[in-house]
């Protein structure tokens, strides 16, 4: 790979001062990883930022506004990198970003983020910003940590050598922000004229073949040492004893399992009370639309189909958010690195390559962005298996199964239902290494590569980043819960209702049994009653009745609308269940012979088949681009599909073969 030609750089400098003149003003941020360049993005845009995807791809990128002065600023948070190489997508992201070519305009400028504790290292790729010849302005961030460590940095020795402005921030507290806006300001204004590149800068571009080349790392070198002095003293040796444990090949294992579990349990115990009041919120609505409106399609529409479907999800919202909070501080805290070097040990004995821990991490968010984000691992058959495991990891469409499932069994003890989250997790993580492991050993043989990974300093977490990442992952379900699981939630009812039972049968059926078997009588006669009978011999040995098979049958299309199909085809917007919400209503439910429908096996059954099951259509559709064969989603649908089978027939066989219901 070589470095952007220079022309190209000119030629982007040209656009970007054209946009600027339009009137489109555009600044990104850029940076390496661990650098505080989120706390930074977030400091300067506040509650005006969203989450979108780069054209073309599925890699997140975050775009927010600010304001400098009289002007409206559009700022573009890049991806964290280490070099303009064009290696991996995140690196041509950023190019095509600086030069304009991602379907937003140019930037009009760069603020260059740099760690102040590890300055010769983030100074490589500030020296390929500056070839591009893109206004920048360096943000010397952790300048507080530094002075803590013994490291001084001398901002105006820095901006001499580098040619652009230097300001001395600390992301986390806020200082030096109103002097960054400032010197940003005048740099947008034209009143901080463009300085010549560097002389040894100029030099160096010269030497388009050389991707790492030695003279850019030497120039890194002589900068830092020129505009820094002193050595760490302190975080250098926290580090290590910290380290000696966090990064043990056994205690690193037990540390991560043993904050995992505190983690869920915490996180059962901090729920409770907002999900009971978004419980009641959702039946005081439905009392209400029901009371307000006559009896007939509207009123059930409304109540039992729009209400009661997505009302059902959006109470497990709070756990959602919550699980999200925690999961920044521990990577705002740089503990996820360590986490991901313990693991890598353990993948690389199952033949899964390093770099694969990070797309794994981020499956537990979604599938989706973690099976685009294997790109990074240059390995064909490396990279197959590990898009083949990835959807076995626990995401967050299953929480609200997960969720319904320990609620129905653990309701009040946080203690157990932690556990057993904790527990479904680690069946997830079990399945698609023991997956991995066997498909490294048959069908895709060869040796995996090891990880190359970066351990972060460690830092006080971000109060700040952790509220803004929850409200950021709690809106996508939001906006899921107002989309896609709401139309699934009418599709469920209409078939549900329709067609419906005439009415002569009905009053027979309620004089004879009462309105609980005429409403059990009208969703039989229903399509989905109809489907769900039809396929019930197929799960009837997982413990499943006809009416969790439509749901197991709906979820199909995304994972979380087996709650909602649940609350309407059990009726739960129904006057009689309304007042006891989703779980209470789905409790009371009783087979023929008068056990729970829900009783432990059933529960635990239902809740391996969904730790374990494929059931996401977009998930395979990306599957199959990513893989470029229908063959291998096919492959992977199916495998997963008679695993979360046999094991959820297990799970429940051998809990009724020991008595427990």
């Amino acid at each position: 790979m070589s470095e952007i030609p220079l022309s190209a750089a000119v030629a982007t400098c040209h656009t970007a001062a054209s946009s600027a003149t339009a009137g489109a003003t555009t600044v990104v941020l850029i940076g390496n990883p661990n650098t505080g360049k989120t706390s930074l993005f977030n400091r300067l845009t506040g509650l005006r930022a969203k989450t979108a995807n780069f054209a073309g791809t599925t890699l997140e990128r975050r775009v927010g506004t600010m304001h400098l002065g009289g002007r409206k600023v559009h700022l573009e948070d890049l991806p964290g990198l280490y070099a303009l190489h064009a290696a991996n997508a995140e690196e041509r992201i950023a190019q095509d970003s600086l030069r304009g070519a991602t379907g937003s305009p140019a930037p009009a400028g760069a603020v260059v983020v740099v760690d102040a504790t590890n300055l010769a290292r983030n100074l490589y790729l500030v020296s390929q910003v500056r070839q591009l010849e893109v206004p920048v302005v360096v943000a010397l961030n952790m300048t507080d940590l530094a002075g803590r460590e013994g490291l001084r940095v001398d901002a105006a020795a820095l901006s001499r050598e580098l040619g652009a402005p230097v300001v001395p921030i600390s992301a986390r507290t806020g200082d030096g922000l109103p002097a960054l806006q400032q010197a940003l300001a005048a740099l947008l204004d034209g009143r901080a004229p463009l300085p010549a590149l560097p002389v040894r800068l100029s030099a160096c571009g010269s030497c388009g073949g050389c991707a790492t080349s030695s003279v850019r790392f030497d120039w890194a070198e002589d900068v830092a040492a020129v505009a820094s002095s002193g050595a760490p003293r302190l975080s250098a040796e926290r580090t290590a004893r910290l380290d000696r444990v966090l990064t043990h090949p056994v205690a690193g294992l037990a540390v991560f399992a043993a904050l995992m579990a505190a983690l869920f349990v915490a996180l059962f115990a901090l729920a409770e009370y907002p999900m009971g009041a978004i419980e009641a919120g959702v039946s005081a609505l439905g009392g209400w639309v029901g009371a307000s409106l006559p009896e007939g399609d509207l009123q059930s529409f409304l109540v039992d189909g729009v209400i009661a479907g997505v009302g059902g999800v959006l109470v497990f919202l709070p756990q959602i958010a919550i699980l999200f909070f925690f999961l920044s501080l521990l990577d705002d805290s740089g503990y996820l690195a360590r986490a991901a070097f313990v693991m890598d040990r353990l993948m690389g004995k199952v033949g899964l390559p390093g770099k694969a821990f990070v797309p794994m991490l981020s499956a537990h968010a979604c599938a989706i962005p973690a099976l685009m984000s294997t790109r990074v691992i240059e390995d064909r058959r490396d990279r197959l298996a590990t898009m083949l495991v990835i959807p076995l990891l626990t995401c967050s469409a299953r929480l609200p199964v997960y969720a319904m499932v320990i609620a129905l069994l653990f309701a009040g003890r946080p203690v157990q239902g932690g556990l057993l989250f904790t527990a479904a997790y680690a069946l997830g993580m079990v399945a698609a290494l023991s997956v991995a492991w066997l498909l490294r050993r048959t069908l895709l043989r060869g040796e995996s590569r090891p990880l190359v990974i970066e351990l972060p300093t460690y830092k006080a977490p971000s109060l700040r980043n952790a509220l803004l990442a929850m409200r950021d992952r709690g809106g996508v379900f939001l906006r899921k819960a107002g989309t896609a699981i709401l139309l699934i939630s009418i599709g469920m009812w209409a078939l549900s209702t329709y067609p419906r039972l005439d009415d002569e049968r009905a009053a027979e059926i309620r004089a004879a049994e009462g309105d609980t078997r005429l409403q059990s009588a009208r969703l039989e006669h229903a399509l989905a009653g109809r489907i769900g009978r039809a396929i019930e011999p197929v799960f009837r040995p997982l413990g499943f009745d006809w009416r969790i098979d439509i749901g197991v049958l709906s979820s199909f299309a995304a994972r979380e609308t087996l709650v909602a199909t649940l609350a309407v085809v059990y009726g739960v917007g129904d006057d009689g269940a309304a007042s006891d919400g989703l779980r209470d209503a789905l409790r009371a439910q009783r087979r023929e012979d008068g056990r729970p429908v829900f009783g432990f096996a059933t529960s635990c059954s239902l809740l391996v088949f969904f730790v374990l099951a494929m059931q996401c259509l977009p998930t395979q559709a990306v599957m199959r681009r990513e893989s470029g064969s229908w063959r291998w989603a096919a492959f992977q649908f199916g495998y997963m599909t008679v695993l979360a089978y046999c094991a959820a027939l297990v799970t429940y066989q051998g809990l009724r073969l020991l008595g427990v219901g």
